[in-house]
């Protein structure tokens, strides 16, 4: 009976490391493809020596907002389990936690301190942090309108 019961406490620890794995690997696919795709933006458009890096700006002020619209979306598709979880990991974690990017722009903020351009080091640290808070909350705020539509749509009070 003993015997049994360290088999299937095996096989309970086994489950939840072939869970978590999976999980691990949505996360890691998404940030690939987000990654990949910010190195490919930087690349086409890169800051010059001294000069604000305006497409990490954009970029993060852009996942920003669709982190807030993807996450409040999730929210109302239900709890988060099975394919609702995997799909926030793979895509708010991984994908749009690879697309933005805080080290980058720590590095820039020093870069641009290096430089000289202390104010427009902390212009752009403090612009981009308020701007990114405003953008997630723009996109929570879009999905809750909508939502708000859809439902007095539905119930016959649409305007």
């Amino acid at each position: 009976m003993g015997a049994l019961r360290a088999g299937r406490a095996g096989d309970a620890r086994a489950s939840v490391w072939a869970r978590l794995a999976g999980m691990c690997g949505f996360v890691a696919a998404g940030g690939a493809i987000g990654t990949t795709a910010r190195a490919q933006l930087e690349s086409a458009f890169a800051a010059g020596p001294g000069e604000i890096a305006w497409t990490t700006l954009i970029i993060n002020v852009a996942g920003s907002f669709a982190l807030g619209l993807f996450l409040e979306l999730m929210l109302h598709a239900g709890l988060d389990t099975g394919w609702r979880r995997a799909l926030r990991l793979g895509c708010g974690t991984g994908l749009l936690g690879g697309f933005t990017t805080y080290s980058a722009f720590v590095l820039e903020i020093d870069q641009l301190a290096r430089d000289g351009q202390v104010a427009s080091a902390a212009g752009y640290a403090v612009g981009s942090v308020l701007l990114g808070l405003a953008a997630a909350g723009l996109g929570l705020a879009t999905v809750q309108l909508v939502t708000r539509r859809r439902r007095r749509h539905a119930a016959g009070g649409a305007r």
